[in-house]
């Protein structure tokens, strides 16, 4: 049996709604573009919701990115304890909108353990039909990997950048056509 290691780090978002996807970006640019000691999973959690719950329950650490409604300047970053969020996800909406709050919910229902978890988050500018991420949001990426970055320092993780990089605009281009070279 395979060991999982202890932290995953999960984008998540829809890339069909412009800056709503900026957390898949970003984890599929940090995926593509470095490594990590000790290794990490990285997984695009999209907009699966409830079907994350399993995530929760297999590692001692979730990293979650994202975006965030606040009331900020568009491009603001947030790094928040998942703890902090805790009690807002039940009753929040239909039964098929379970997302990943809920799942924080759902384990203390449940009284299993929660993972240390924090959210990495932008507020975002636009979120409309479209496979891209705004002006703001791409000026602000690199601030956005950075503050993720830390957070993996922070717990202990050494990401090294691979000798060939990926351009943020090819990633997004491999989601809106997975043909694209």
């Amino acid at each position: 049996m395979q060991t999982l290691p202890n932290i995953a780090l999960l984008g998540i978002g829809n890339v069909l709604q412009k800056d709503d996807g900026i957390g898949v970006y970003a984890a599929q640019y940090l995926f593509t573009n470095f490594t990590f000691e000790p290794a990490i999973n990285i997984i695009n959690g999209g907009g699966e919701g409830i079907n994350l719950l399993d995530i929760f329950i297999a590692y001692k650490t979730v990293i979650i990115l994202d975006t965030i409604a606040l009331k900020d300047s568009p491009g603001s970053i947030y790094n928040i304890p998942a703890t902090e969020l805790g009690g807002y996800g039940l009753n929040s909406g239909s039964a098929h909108e379970i997302g990943v709050l809920q799942c924080l919910d759902m384990l203390d229902l449940q009284d299993k353990p929660r993972p240390n978890s924090n959210i990495i988050a932008i507020v975002p500018q636009e979120i409309t039909f479209d496979f891209a991420l705004s002006d703001t949001l791409l000026t602000k990426f690199n601030d956005y990997i950075k503050v993720i970055l830390a957070d993996l320092q922070a717990k202990g993780v050494t990401a090294t950048k691979k000798s060939s990089q990926t351009a943020l605009e090819k990633i997004i281009l491999k989601f809106k056509d997975p043909s694209a070279q």
